[in-house]
């Protein structure tokens, strides 16, 4: 089941757990989550960044939930449409009682933007737990990817014990440690 909330009384009224995606826009989130669900087109995917504009919600088997949240940074979505996001993510991050974790996304590519730093720092800040992934690790040597992946946790600040996760969604690689992870965000 997918549903869309535009405004934070549109929020499903469920008590599963859920887990958030979040990252840059044309980071890979609705590919992330295709790929992870074992469907091609269940969240939508677009060339043209900043085309999730609200919160979708996917229920799985009925246990939990995937939340993919619009991304941020994207230039060409105006101030004006980035502000009316804004208070709904914020509220959705800080409010929601069921939100169990965080699946952070930059892309392995590029050092951590601004935005990815402080999105990494407001969520520690907010005690949310986290799983950061770096999509798009096949575009990369293995030995290029290693060393980005050093670059990403000293720009994120991360510690030893965080995950970051090196995932492709276009083969597939990291998925089965992506799972894990998430699986230790939710409730046992």
């Amino acid at each position: 089941m997918k549903a869309g909330a535009y405004r934070v009384q549109e929020f499903p009224g469920w008590d599963l757990p859920e887990i958030s995606f979040l990252g840059r826009s044309n980071v890979g989130k609705s590919s992330l989550i295709n790929n992870l669900i074992g469907r091609k087109n269940l969240a939508r995917t677009s060339s043209t960044p900043g085309k999730t504009r609200g919160l979708y919600f996917y229920l799985l088997n009925n246990n939990f939930c995937f939340v993919d949240l619009p991304g941020y940074g994207y230039a060409r979505v105006s101030k004006k449409e980035q502000e009316r996001w804004a208070p709904i993510i914020e509220e959705y991050l800080e409010g929601r009682a069921n939100l169990y974790g965080c699946v952070h996304l930059v892309d392995c590519r590029h050092e951590p933007t601004e935005d990815d730093r402080l999105m990494a720092e407001w969520l520690r800040m907010h005690s949310i737990p986290r799983v950061t992934v770096a999509t798009k690790a096949d575009k990369l040597s293995r030995g290029a990817l290693l060393r980005q992946l050093e670059v990403i946790k000293g720009k994120l600040g991360l510690f030893e014990e965080e995950f970051l996760l090196p995932f492709s969604a276009r083969i597939g690689s990291g998925r089965d440690q992506l799972w894990q992870a998430i699986k230790s965000l939710l409730p046992h």
